[in-house]
């Protein structure tokens, strides 16, 4: 095993042990998702966000690849891909950074400290400088409709169940179907 792929599941140890919920994708250890729970004392407080973490072959060297999958408001982040605009992340990543780090520290950070002179989402960044209870209001919002700790965990569930469809065995001899011959026109 090599020195990238050892640290990669180190790393990844390290945040299970830190009482994250990780979600693998696949088999491997380069996806998977992790619940991470808005800052107290901020306007993301109470919301529960499932982050999608992807780790490049190159991991500790190469900044992971971090993205929201459920809806949140800020500057700073995409509303429609999820994309983090994070310096830390994007620019000024080191190797001595791990995934502890994004969770406890960067992530955290940014929802604290939005910096809307450099916006992955103009309406949002627009609205903070223009009226910040405005702002406030709408951040709160979409926590409650789509940062709701109920709303990751039925995210979960409905995974699980496309997976049993998709895992479902094809023709069985219990299950009267039979198979369809011949070729499809193209």
């Amino acid at each position: 095993m090599s020195s990238p792929s050892k640290r990669r599941e180190m790393d990844l140890m390290k945040l299970m042990m830190s009482d994250y919920k990780v979600d693998m994708i696949n088999d491997g250890m380069q996806e998977f998702f992790v619940h991470f729970h808005g800052p107290n004392d901020s306007l993301y407080q109470g919301g529960v966000w499932k982050v999608r973490v992807e780790l490049t072959e190159a991991y500790p060297y190469k900044s992971p690849s971090i993205g929201f999958t459920n809806k949140i408001y800020h500057p700073n982040v995409d509303e429609m891909s999820g994309s983090v605009c994070l310096d830390v992340i994007n620019q000024t990543w080191s190797p001595m950074f791990d995934l502890v780090n994004i969770f406890e520290v960067f992530l955290p950070q940014l929802l604290l400290y939005p910096n809307p002179s450099d916006p992955l989402n103009g309406d949002a960044a627009s609205l903070m400088m223009r009226d910040k209870n405005a702002y406030d209001q709408k951040v709160k919002e979409y926590c409650e409709r789509y940062a709701k700790p109920e709303d990751v965990s039925m995210e979960e569930e409905e995974e699980e169940s496309d997976e049993e469809l998709s895992d479902a065995e094809g023709y069985g001899e219990d299950s009267g179907d039979e198979p369809i011959m011949g070729t499809a026109d193209p």
